[in-house]
Parts: C-alpha cells; sequence; structure tokens
C-alpha cells in the first residue's frame, strides 16, 4: 500500500511539473523535475500514460541516467509491480524481429500502437538468450557466464533493464549493468581483457530502438564474435515464446532477481580507448586536438559522452554542443544522421560558433555523421567517400563494401580517384560487415564496411559497429594535419572528397504494398514484392536506353540517361523503397517514368509517391 501511495504522490508530481513546463514554455529537461521527467510517458490531457514503472525505477528515479561512479554488488528487487502481477496477454514473439535486432512498443500512449515489450515478454527474450549462450558457449558447471546490460535515453529503459536483469539471472547467470551506454561500448565489453571491472564478458544486450519514436524500444545482442545474426535472433524468441508459455500456464510472478546484479561504469573504460586511439595516432601528443573547436550534437540520445570524456581530454573546445543531455522523449530532433532537420541542427549550430567541425550521433551511437567549417554534411556518399579515402590512404587497393544504394558518383572516386574496389552489398549494416568478413576469408583484403545510413566498421575495431570509433578516424586526420604544419582545420576533410560526383537529383520513393488487396491472392507480400520486380527487370531488357547493372546483390539497378534507379523489397516491411539519382530532374523523371510504366499492372502497389514524382512541376 505504501509502494501504490507513493506511484500516486509521483503522479502528483509529475503531473504538476508537465504542467509548469506548459505554462512557462520552457525545456523540461532544464527543470527541476528532469531526472523524474526522463523516465516518464507523454502526459495526455492531464493523464499519464503510464505502462508499469518497477518499484526500483520509483526508488531511483532522481538518479536515473547519472552513470555509475563504482562497482559494487546489490540483489535486483524490481518486482514486475508494487501491488500486482500483469495479466498476460497472447504474444507472437517472431513479430519482434526485426532482422538481427528485436523491436517493439515498450512505452503506451500511441494510439494504434499497444504495447508489445511488456516486462514478462521482456523477462521471457532475457532468459532465452541466456539459454541461448549457454549452448553456444558449452562451458562447465563450475563457471558462471556474465551477462553485460546497457541501454540508451529511452523513457522505458529503466523498466526494460529490470526485467532483463530478471531473465538473465533467473537462468543462474551473472548480470553486469552498466546504465547508459552506447550500442559499440557493449560489443566492446566482450572483448575487453580486465578482471577488475569484470570483462570480458560472455555475451551482451544494448537496449534501444536507434532513432524510432519515444514509445519504441528493442535488444541488440552481442558476444565476443560480434553481433548475433538473423538465424540466433530467431532461435532466441522461438525459445522465449516457449519460456512465456509457462508463464501463461504455470503463471508469471515477476520475482525478483535471484543471483547477484554489479555495476559498472564500463563507458569510462570505452571512452579511454578512444582517447588513446586519437593520442596514438597524433604521435602519443596528450593533446593532439588543442586548438580544434569541435561541436556534438547528441540528439538527447546516449552519444554525450563524446564531447566532456573524449573531445576535451584530447584538448578540443566543445563550447555551443548541444543536446548532449539524455532525454528519451528527444524534443529537439530526432538522434539520426539521415535526417534533415537533425543535419539542419549540426550545421547551423557549427556555423553559429565557427567551429572547426560538428558531429553528430544517432540515439546509441552506432552511427554517426559530420559538418565542416563551411557546413558541408558529411554524411551518406560523402562519409563514406570520406572515410574510404582515409582508409585508403593508409591500406592502398583494399576493398570497400557498401549497401546496394550508394551512388555511381561513389564507384567512380573509389576505384578511379582512390585506386580501390568497390564491392556494393545489400542493405542492412549486418549484411555489409558480414560481406567484407566473407572477402576477407576468401583472400580479398577488405578493411572498411559502411552503409549509405551512417553505419559504420573497421577491420582495425574488430569490425565493430562504432558511429565514435568512425569520428576518431576523422579526428586522426585532423591531428595528423596539424602535426605537420596545416592550419586549416577542417578543410584537410574537405580536400579528401574533392572530385565526388554527386547527383542533382537524390530521391527515395516508397511503394507501400497493401497486404489485404485482393491481388495478392492470399499471397505473402514478399511474394508480390518479388514479382514486382520480376517484371520490372524483363520490361528494362526491352529499353536500349537502359541497362541493368551487371553486378547485383538486392532488387533491380538500372543505369541509364546519366543516372540510375534500385527497386528492391524492404527487408522487413512490405515496402519497395525506389531509389533514382540523376544528373537533371528530367533526367530523373524519365527514369521515373520507366519504373511506373513497368509496375502499373500491380493494383496492389501504392505508386502515389511516385506518380507525385513524376508529375510537371
Amino acid at each position: 500500500m505504501a509502494a501504490m501511495s507513493g506511484k500516486v504522490v509521483q503522479n502528483v508530481f509529475i503531473a504538476q511539473c508537465y504542467q509548469q513546463n506548459r505554462q512557462f514554455g520552457t525545456q523540461y529537461q532544464r527543470d527541476s523535475c528532469a531526472p523524474y521527467m526522463r523516465t516518464l510517458p507523454p502526459f495526455h490531457g492531464g493523464k499519464l500514460a503510464w505502462t508499469g514503472i518497477s518499484s526500483m525505477q520509483m526508488r531511483n528515479l532522481s538518479k536515473y541516467q547519472s552513470g555509475f561512479v563504482s562497482k559494487g554488488t546489490f540483489y535486483c528487487n524490481a518486482s514486475s509491480s508494487a501491488t500486482a502481477v500483469p495479466s498476460l496477454d497472447k504474444v507472437d514473439f517472431l513479430k519482434l524481429q526485426n532482422g538481427s535486432d528485436i523491436r517493439g512498443v515498450a512505452v503506451a500512449g500511441v494510439e494504434g500502437e499497444p504495447v508489445s515489450l511488456t516486462e514478462p515478454v521482456t523477462e521471457a527474450i532475457a532468459a532465452a538468450f541466456a539459454a541461448w549462450l549457454l549452448d553456444k558457449k558449452k562451458v562447465d558447471a563450475s563457471r558462471r557466464l556474465k551477462v553485460s546490460i546497457g541501454h540508451d535515453s529511452r523513457i522505458s529503459a529503466q523498466m526494460l533493464q529490470d526485467a532483463v536483469s530478471r531473465g538473465i539471472s533467473g537462468a543462474g547467470l551473472d548480470v553486469v549493468q552498466y546504465g547508459l551506454a552506447s550500442t559499440p561500448a557493449m560489443f566492446n565489453s566482450a572483448l575487453t581483457e580486465d578482471k577488475a571491472i569484470l570483462c570480458p564478458v560472455d555475451g551482451a544486450i544494448m537496449i534501444t530502438a536507434s532513432h524510432l519514436p519515444y514509445n519504441r524500444n528493442g535488444f541488440k545482442f552481442f558476444t565476443n564474435a560480434g553481433g548475433l545474426g538473423k538465424a540466433d535472433i530467431k532461435d532466441i524468441l522461438e525459445r522465449a515464446a516457449d519460456i512465456y508459455s509457462n508463464f501463461l500456464t504455470e503463471g508469471y510472478s515477476g520475482k525478483k532477481a535471484s543471483a547477484s546484479v554489479q555495476k559498472v561504469d564500463y563507458m569510462a573504460v570505452y571512452t579511454s580507448d578512444l582517447v588513446k586511439a586519437v593520442r596514438k595516432a597524433a604521435g602519443n601528443r596528450e593533446k593532439p586536438l588543442e586548438g580544434f573547436h569541435i561541436i556534438v550534437d547528441a540528439g538527447n540520445g546516449a552519444g554525450g559522452f563524446f564531447a566532456s570524456q573524449v573531445l576535451e581530454p584530447l584538448g578540443a573546445i566543445t563550447s555551443g554542443s548541444q543536446f548532449l543531455e539524455p532525454d528519451g522523449m528527444f524534443p529537439n530532433h530526432i538522434p539520426n544522421p539521415e535526417d534533415k532537420v537533425a543535419m539542419k541542427a549540426i550545421t547551423q549550430a557549427v556555423l553559429d560558433n565557427k567551429a572547426d567541425l560538428g558531429i553528430i550521433f544517432d540515439t546509441d551511437v552506432d552511427r554517426s555523421a559530420a559538418v565542416d567549417s563551411s557546413g558541408r554534411e558529411f554524411n551518406r556518399n560523402r562519409l563514406i567517400a570520406l572515410v574510404s579515402a582515409i582508409v585508403l590512404e593508409e591500406l592502398p587497393g583494399t576493398t570497400i563494401v557498401t549497401d546496394s544504394v550508394t551512388s555511381d558518383g561513389l564507384t567512380s572516386f573509389i576505384e578511379k580517384k582512390l585506386g580501390g574496389k568497390h564491392h556494393r552489398f545489400k542493405r542492412g549494416y549486418k549484411n555489409v560487415i558480414d560481406e567484407a568478413m566473407c572477402l576477407n576469408s576468401v583472400g580479398e583484403e577488405s578493411h572498411l564496411a559502411i552503409e549509405t545510413s551512417g553505419h559504420g566498421a573497421l577491420k582495425e575495431n574488430h569490425w565493430l559497429d562504432d558511429g565514435a570509433y568512425l569520428m576518431v578516424k576523422l579526428l586522426n586526420k585532423l591531428a595528423s594535419a596539424r602535426a605537420s604544419g596545416r592550419d586549416d582545420g577542417s578543410k584537410v576533410l574537405t580536400d579528401l572528397v574533392e572530385g565526388l560526383e554527386e547527383p542533382a537529383i537524390a530521391v527515395e520513393l516508397r511503394l507501400k504494398i497493401n497486404q489485404s488487396h485482393p491481388d495478392l491472392k492470399g499471397g505473402s507480400f514478399r511474394d508480390y514484392g518479388e514479382a514486382v520486380l520480376k517484371h520490372l527487370e524483363n520490361s528494362i531488357a526491352s529499353d536500349p536506353k537502359l541497362q541493368k547493372a551487371p553486378v547485383n546483390y538486392e532488387g533491380v539497378r538500372v543505369s541509364g540517361l546519366g543516372g540510375w534507379f534500385l527497386l528492391r523489397l524492404s527487408l522487413h516491411d512490405p515496402v519497395l523503397p525506389l531509389n533514382i539519382e540523376a544528373p537533371s530532374r528530367e533526367d530523373g523523371v524519365k527514369l521515373g517514368l520507366a519504373v511506373a510504366a513497368a509496375v502499373k499492372d500491380f493494383p496492389a502497389l501504392d505508386t502515389s509517391a511516385l506518380d507525385k514524382f513524376v508529375q510537371p512541376q
């Protein structure tokens, strides 16, 4: 009863904070109630969209996301509810799979998006990962496996961390909580050799949904071999379904964790390694970035550490950095280096502060982008060109693996200007990384796997998909240029992409498949999409102005009229994304019309976006 009354008092306090913010128009992360607000769902018409905040969460709200300063042992007593066991609904666990991740809705309040990542579901998934890990590691009974858990700034993070901890410890494994962390750090914790901080762990779980809205969350899983693949995730979800079915038949108690849970400030270790990497590249100078003005935009995700724990120890000035405070409501912009609003925000900050460089991260810091002193953006093809130039200076002739939507201009730049080889593969960061590793295994040297989304992994960094390390490569270039006598800031980076051909027009149009349309005839959207692609391929063969790409791993890619297009089937959704790049709008429209003519016979395909694009302006 005391716990429940405490919850009521808390609700009243939070509601008052919302009303104050509404009245005074201030950003809530700056108010006195900020530590509480960062953990809570949105306020709707005087009511809070509560989703079962745990008792542990209530006691620790003011400390949430503050970071751990010491290692200690405690016993996790986070029950699923202070007064009641949650009711259990049937769950289709396989629908939670998002390629090599798990994604779902963790917070109520958005119409049409029911909560799918409940505490019992989360606990079942964590227990399933523990069982999967035990099967993979095959250790003898005398050694207990360890699993590290970290999370980004989302408002559901603490609740899910508690449920994950119960699932892991309930399976007999030890839990090490890192609190606010980045996805790359979680993988790194399986590689670090340091018993003082309980490393290496046997497995790691990152609680994140990348740049998706505040109500979403999910899980990424790692071992020392890297991130888990699609087949592994499917296996874990099938195991989770079995565990959850036991909850349904035997009852779910949300029991407290039976094993000790330890807290470690692993981010201090991870950031120290980044600092060392820059110092090493600069000849072991203590402050190789002294005099550089570098701005960070973390988008209120988990990347705020980069300013204070990486750049400042290296001597950089970071004034003007913005949105460093973790805030899972993402009140300023989506933490996404592909988002135009986000890129405009960091660009404006660089120009306003006359900074040398701007750096922007996504929510969990596995993606990044940059902006030079003139406001020129280094994302998508430009970022790939820049990092490729740096890597090919160090390792001439190496193969650069990218996703399928990279431009023809990038291919020309890598192969003709830089002397490397461009291997264009499929969408999906795991696909790109796995392909680079595969090439190396058959004797083709590859040191960089990178997507237009900002995911980038280097062989020198254990193929770790790390947005922070990608930016370290840029910092290394700045530092070495300064050491060699150059004093023109980020121009050294801008010069590296000179000669990159860029299209006058570049668009991505999404053609959705209506799964309830009778033209599907009971088949799957995937079968329907494949039929569309096959028909497009056949129709292109009869057009002498268009040439199908001789080597292509995804969809139908066609060149012509000085540009190209790619129509492919989405990895997860009933959508056919269409990318078009051309030297003029007129040529782009002609390419679009070629696609429109081929797909008009598929009534279940929503071509409204394409129809609008090809209309005369």
